[in-house]
């Protein structure tokens, strides 16, 4: 997600992308960020390194590390914010925002959710995979900051509004996320195959229902009608998109599902809500983490 704002960015703003992975930051620097959208290829300058100092000082951090890596992140950032510089979160989950707020000020931090889908293809390269608004929560002393980043992510054609009901609009992400990425992950199906059969379509179901539950108990008020009929929805928009937690499965990386759905397992436990399916999601993604060194090889 990185090299896909990165990319959509750089026309209009100087772009630093900091990394701690030695092989993006020299794709980075030689080809350039690049998107495959609709078989043709957009290739953006940017600036790529490893030493947050050579990046510094930004008036905008964007933060789309892994929610695991959020502190990590948060260290580099506060090396090369500018001193009234902001900092916006766009990951995964819940928790991240209050990581990033044990080293920058609150005031310097927003959260927002991002609908847009991308598939690593290599260092540097990414397909985008998913149309999608970018939501960014605004406090009332950081509102002006919030409206002038829609305006530049707009200018970059990003959809993108500024909302205020924040514990609604991130809670709207993790409910889809928690239903979507787990089970295309364990199934290894893109993101549209979900709703492609009765016995899929009431699995997904299962989890939206679940989750909402937890959701209520916590007096959210999620920011779509109909649940599920929007995580079908999320599906039908990026039929073709690998999930993140697919893309880290299939990479045989540590995935984001302790972010996910171990927050609505352990913000069920504080409620009094039981959640029997996203326990069980949990422990099948956190077995596949557990044996991917035993797992047999496909001919």
């Amino acid at each position: 997600m990185g090299t896909l704002f990165a990319a959509k960015l750089a026309p209009h703003a100087e772009v630093w992308v900091v990394s701690s992975h030695p092989d993006t930051v020299e794709a980075l620097n030689s080809d350039g960020a690049r998107i495959s959208l609709d078989g043709r290829e957009v290739q953006s300058r940017v600036k790529a390194t490893s030493n947050p100092r050579l990046a510094s000082p930004a008036d905008l951090a964007l933060i789309c590390v892994k929610a695991y890596e959020t502190e990590r992140a948060a260290i580099a950032t506060s090396r090369l914010l500018a001193s009234d510089g902001m900092v916006l979160t766009l990951q995964n989950g819940l928790g991240n925002r209050e990581v990033l707020e044990r080293v920058i000020p609150s005031e310097q931090v927003l959260v927002g959710v991002t609908y847009l889908g991308a598939s690593w293809l290599g260092p540097g390269k990414v397909r985008q995979a998913g149309e999608g608004p970018t939501y960014l929560v605004a406090k009332s002393s950081s509102s002006s900051w919030a409206e002038d980043i829609v305006r530049l992510f707009r200018q970059a054609g990003l959809e993108s509004e500024v909302r205020q009901d924040g514990d609604s609009v991130i809670w709207g992400k993790l409910l889809v996320n928690a239903a979507i990425n787990p089970l295309t992950a364990l199934l290894r199906v893109p993101n549209g195959a979900l709703i492609s059969s009765p016995a899929l379509r009431q699995l997904l179901a299962d989890a939206v229902s679940e989750a909402v539950e937890v959701a209520k108990a916590d007096s959210i008020a999620l920011p779509y009608a109909d649940p599920t009929a929007q995580v079908e929805e999320v599906c039908r928009r990026s039929r073709d998109n690998r999930s993140s937690m697919l893309q880290d499965v299939m990479r045989k990386r540590p995935t984001e599902i302790e972010a996910i759905n171990g927050a609505i397992i352990r913000e069920g436990e504080r409620l009094g809500v039981d959640t029997p399916l996203h326990r069980t999601l949990r422990g099948l993604v956190k077995a596949v983490e557990g044996s991917y060194q035993l797992q047999v090889k496909t001919e």
